[in-house]
């Protein structure tokens, strides 16, 4: 897409932005119906050109807020200056509209020095919202709150100290909650992951300082707790360099939030090695896909919200005082799917380029209240005329029920199916009161409800099926819970499994968690709606939809099928075949026979304007195929790297590689990464000639490393497509995401052995497999 035509589109899109303005926010009667949403990548089009980093809430008005690094989100429609802080706000998370910025030149804090502030994480903390962003002039982390999702925003100073203990870099921050309550952050970057506890207010860590992670270019985490884990979400390879950008979302899991937290080979993220645990990586037409944030819809479906680059226009125009090319990284989303205990982006298929189903943002019954009347809505039980609604500047208006002991409900006309997910925000601001969440409701002697209990200071649970009660179930909430704010609570009913959360900000950080199995005759199609028992009870938000169904298989990754063996060797006999030809070569030392290819690694470089390196290839067969080998790579003092290549010629390639790198925060240890990297021309450059370079990391890396290219030519598009697999058992698998380069060179099959002399790289073959993708 050129310039001309992404900018004709910006104008219709904001158009499109301005009906969305009068647009009622999601659960309300006048989005429900029709036929099923759709949303196409990336949902910030036409709203803003780039909205990096993006963290997601929704408010307690009913809407989502998305809040982005500082950057020129208006240069399409004629604005150069950067937004600090951009805010995004929307009724369905697929249609965003500009709704402000947190500082201003003018109100940025001083202690500041002028920094750009990255990478803000919202959370709503007993009544107010706190936001975390990065200060990296400061190499550190900040602060402000607001007693709204816009503002208005007062600082509260750097979160960490002068010195915070983590190895690496004092960005990308992260607040989670515990069950029971305990606050923590989590940040850094290049190449380090740290958390540590959060005072009450959390405005400060204190306490010790724990690195959960480590790896080249680690940055970014996010952290949620779903079945009795919690998993670390991260990024590594570089998220900045337009076409080259290596970005991919990767994930750890511990039973506890200071780990340690390993991949899904078992592989633990501290280890100095590439991690496995891909959530997420790049295709032809998104590269770099990274810095996540996590969103629930009103089904419990789970959406991964994500930057990732346009393959067709990757970088924005020069922005005045910056020396440097932005990349161009909308916002995007997309489903994740939990498989067999661990996130995947679409069950495996990558970030989605066409028209999608859209998160279930309405209700099948329920309102926000934002008309400003109970509507529709039935008084039950006791009390039935003290219902009344009240309004305030975060959520709007709201219902409240302020007298009687007995207990009173509030319903819906309409009802939700018995596989439902139901939810409501709700407060208790006197003593003794409780506030409810009711679903399966038929009337007072048959329903299901989880009570905010003040007087007990538990989430409780009954089932009343025929005006019996099936028993209470009690969890207690934590210590000096805020009753005064506003706690999301929401009830799954999964066939007789009833599981309840209660949550600040429904980020997946509940701070009490309970599940018990409800009789069979409970399970039915019912109204919705909240009771209230004592004084003081509140309730917004109150709503519920048919419940979402898991994806449970992953998608297929590349298969090898017929072994090629023309363009394959066993390397069984010497010398060396003679479908091998030699780039700069014959390297010295290299050795066949006996059913390897032994390499000593080369003082030498293939990277960008060095090309020093011998490089050993062979024709690849017409169409699509899939290359392996089997390397051990013996250790060496760093620096050292051996793989396949894909090689066009020396400033056009793909190359797999076992690469052994100094670590950059401990002198004279090293770290054991997968490199899957392309070489070629900066799409932007006219014409398009400068070299450029980029990597993304695999899976772990071993003394003996299985390695796989998977390559497809893309005829319409005209380019070369490869994926990257490595293996340290040769049966499963860790794959990567796509890079692509334009058909301009034919493609060979090679091997290298490079970078710093000090290591052997033996290869035990070289198959060749047809692949049909």
């Amino acid at each position: 897409m050129n310039r001309r035509t992404s900018r004709t589109a910006a104008v219709a899109a904001a158009l499109a932005g301005l009906l969305l303005a009068v647009l009622p926010p999601s659960g309300t009667a006048a989005a429900a119906g029709g036929a099923t949403a759709t949303y196409t990548n990336p949902v910030t089009a036409g709203t803003v050109d780039t909205f990096p980093d993006p963290s997601v809430i929704r408010g307690k008005d009913g809407y989502w807020y998305a809040y982005g690094t500082q950057n020129p989100v208006f240069q399409t429609k004629g604005q150069t200056a950067e937004r600090i802080l951009p805010v995004l706000k929307s009724a369905d998370l697929t249609h965003w509209r500009y709704a402000g910025e947190v500082f201003t030149p003018q109100t940025q804090p001083a202690w500041h020095g002028g920094s750009r502030l990255w990478a803000p994480d919202i959370r709503y903390t007993d009544g107010h919202y706190n936001l975390f962003y990065s200060v990296p002039d400061k190499d550190t982390v900040g602060v402000a709150t607001a007693p709204t999702p816009t503002g208005p925003w007062t600082d509260g100073g750097a979160v960490l100290p002068a010195d915070s203990g983590c190895a690496t870099g004092d960005i990308d921050e992260a607040q989670f909650t515990d069950v029971g309550g305990q606050p923590y952050l989590y940040w850094g970057s290049y190449d380090t992951i740290c958390v540590a506890r959060m005072n009450g207010d959390r405005t400060r860590v204190e306490g010790a300082v724990t690195e959960v992670a480590q790896g080249r270019r680690v940055e970014g985490g996010f952290v949620v707790r779903r079945d009795g884990y919690y998993y670390l979400f991260y990024s590594d390879a570089g998220c900045c360099d337009g076409a080259y950008s290596g970005y991919q979302v990767k994930v750890g899991r511990s039973t506890s939030p200071t780990g340690p937290f390993t991949d899904d080979r078992g592989v633990d993220l501290m280890s100095p090695v590439s991690k496995g645990g891909i959530v997420v990586g790049g295709s032809d037409r998104w590269i770099g896909p990274g810095h996540n944030a996590l969103q629930t819809d009103l089904a419990g479906q789970d959406w991964l919200v994500y930057h990732a680059i346009p393959a067709n226009d990757p970088d924005l125009d020069p922005v005045p005082g910056i020396d440097r090319t932005l990349s161009r990284r909308p916002m995007a989303i997309d489903r994740l799917d939990w498989i067999d205990g661990w996130p995947v982006l679409r069950a495996g298929a990558g970030p989605s380029s066409t028209a999608q189903q859209a998160p279930v943002t309405t209700w099948a019954a329920g309102s926000t209240f934002n008309d400003g009347s109970l509507g529709a809505w039935q008084p039950q039980g006791a009390g039935t005329a003290d219902w009344t609604t009240a309004t305030e500047q975060d959520s709007g208006t709201y219902v409240t029920h302020s007298t009687g002991t007995d207990p009173a409900y509030l319903v819906t006309s309409a009802q939700a199916p018995a596989r439902t997910r139901a939810e409501a925000d709700l407060r208790v601001t006197s003593t003794g009161g409780a506030a409810g969440l009711v679903l399966a409701y038929q009337d007072t002697g048959n329903h299901v409800v989880a009570w905010l209990d003040r007087n007990r200071n538990a989430l409780v649970t009954d089932v009343r099926v025929s005006g019996v009660s099936a028993g209470e179930q009690l969890t207690a909430l934590p210590s000096g819970f805020q009753w005064g704010a506003w706690r999301n609570v929401a009830a799954e009913l999964r066939g007789t499994r009833l599981t309840v959360e209660v949550s600040a900000d429904r980020l997946r950080d509940a701070v009490a968690t309970q599940t018990r199995v409800v009789p069979a005759a409970a399970v039915r199609a019912g109204k919705v709606g909240v009771a209230a028992r004592g004084a003081g009870a509140a309730a917004d938000n109150v709503g519920a939809a048919p419940l979402s169904t898991p994806v449970t298989q992953r998608v297929g990754d590349p298969s090898p099928g017929a072994l090629l063996p023309s363009y394959s060797d066993e390397f069984e006999s010497a010398p060396l075949s003679s479908a091998w030809t030699w780039v700069r070569g014959p390297a010295a030392g290299v050795t066949t026979g006996d059913g390897a290819l032994a390499w000593p690694t080369q003082n030498a470089e293939l990277n960008l304007g060095t090309n020093t390196a011998s490089v050993l290839t062979r024709d690849a067969p017409p169409g699509d195929f899939v290359v392996e080998t089997r390397l051990r790579l013996t250790n060496g003092p760093g620096n050292q790297q051996a793989g396949l290549v894909l090689y066009g010629n020396d400033d056009r390639y793909f190359k797999l590689v076992h690469a052994v790198l100094p670590l950059s925060h401990t002198a004279g240890k090293v770290t054991h990464v997968t490199e899957f990297a392309k070489e070629g021309a900066r799409p932007t450059t006219t014409p398009p000639t400068a070299v450029a370079y980029g990597p993304m990391f695999g899976g772990p890396a071993a003394d003996t490393l299985w390695m796989r290219l998977a390559y497809h030519a893309d005829t319409a598009g005209t380019e070369h497509e490869v994926r990257a697999a490595t293996s340290t058992d040769g049966v499963h698998w860790t794959w990567t995401g796509v890079w692509s380069l334009p058909r301009e060179q034919t493609l060979r099959i090679g091997l290298v052995s490079l970078n710093t002399s000090g290591a052997t790289a033996r290869f035990d073959y070289l198959r060749t497999y047809t692949y049909a993708p």
